[in-house]
């Protein structure tokens, strides 16, 4: 009992965090991942891949950003708490949140229509325009292909 009123009157937990790009990033791509259902290992490398390429961050801190971001994404309602901190960021870097995104997406070689909407959703929400997340649909689709007829 008293645990649960130390709870109850404890100061809550600082919500800078939550507006961390990293793990905002991360909790997007970690929701994307399970958005068709299954998350293919595929699609973990893919996650794992884009934040240790773009935050320049080593194995053991993309381990622990990624298990964070899998408790905020549980945690979350809406998408809202993780897109209202990357709007601040300057274009090229919500570009390139998308180009990430469609990684993920076509990391399993597939294409579900919840992933294409969420992709959506976000770019939206971070302002990035419907003809720069086509173009980049399109690009990382073409890589895709590409790897696939070489392997």
């Amino acid at each position: 009992m008293f645990e649960a009123l130390t709870r109850l009157f404890a100061k809550p937990e600082a919500p800078a965090d939550l507006h961390d790009p990293k793990l905002a990033v991360a909790a997007l791509l970690v929701h994307l991942a399970a958005v068709d259902g299954s998350i293919h290992e595929n699609e973990r490398s893919a996650i794992r891949a884009a934040l240790m390429d773009h935050y320049d961050l080593d194995q053991a801190a993309v381990d622990k950003l990624v298990r964070e971001a899998q408790k905020r994404d549980a945690e979350a309602v809406d998408f809202y708490k993780f897109t209202s901190g990357l709007i601040q960021l300057d274009m090229d870097d919500r570009i390139e949140i998308i180009r990430m995104m469609w990684t993920v997406v076509f990391a399993d070689r597939q294409n579900h229509e919840l992933e294409d909407n969420m992709v959506w959703r976000i770019a939206e929400l971070i302002g990035v325009s419907t003809r720069d997340r086509t173009i980049l649909r399109n690009q990382i689709r073409g890589k895709t292909a590409e790897a696939t007829e070489e392997g």
